[in-house]
């Protein structure tokens, strides 16, 4: 005798709605997005709170009021983080060896500012006249009522800015890079 199988075939369900049949209907995508939206919201949120600890340098604000004089820097010049750093190198072997860098903060003057500092005795007419010749600008760290340390400095065209020219990002005004 041979045996039956048993049918294999169950009837269409037609009493649930075709949108409870997928794991995730509406309501459940919904929320997940605000969920989403959420996080990305609070991650913006911890990421760009200003800290004004001065050893975590998070702003423009920060650099500004750690310069030294910060009212003049800001009047006759831009604040400035410098960094000074030896480097040295052999010739037998030839290799090239890096210092420790030291951070301190410090101003740029503009090139129109320059008697600023000749009034105050800080530089002489004939530095000026040097570092105008080499087209130059100067730029000091330490309080200019104690002993600045001020250097004619060179503006380095070559150095790219890449956050400038970034979508949805205005360029500063053309005159504010020139010094």
């Amino acid at each position: 005798m041979r045996q039956r199988r048993p049918s294999r075939y169950t009837p269409p369900e037609s009493s649930k709605p075709a949108a409870s049949k997928s794991a995730f209907n509406y309501t459940t995508i919904a929320i997940l997005g605000g969920i989403f939206i959420l996080g990305i919201g609070v991650g913006i949120g911890f990421s760009s709170t200003a800290s004004l600890d001065p050893v975590n340098v998070a702003s423009r604000e920060v650099i500004d009021r750690s310069a030294p004089n910060p009212e003049f820097c800001a009047q006759f010049g831009a604040s400035a983080m410098v960094m000074d750093t030896r480097l040295y190198v052999t010739l037998n072997p030839f290799n090239v060896y890096v210092s420790q860098p030291v951070m301190r903060p410090g101003c740029v003057m503009r090139t129109n500012n320059w008697t600023v500092l000749e009034q105050k005795k800080l530089v002489t007419s004939q530095q000026v006249n040097d570092c105008k010749q080499r087209m130059n600008t100067f730029g000091y760290t330490g309080a200019l009522e104690g002993q600045p340390d001020i250097r004619c400095i060179y503006q380095n065209d070559a150095a790219q800015n890449f956050f400038i020219n970034q979508p949805g990002v205005s360029a500063p005004p053309a005159e504010s890079n020139q010094f």
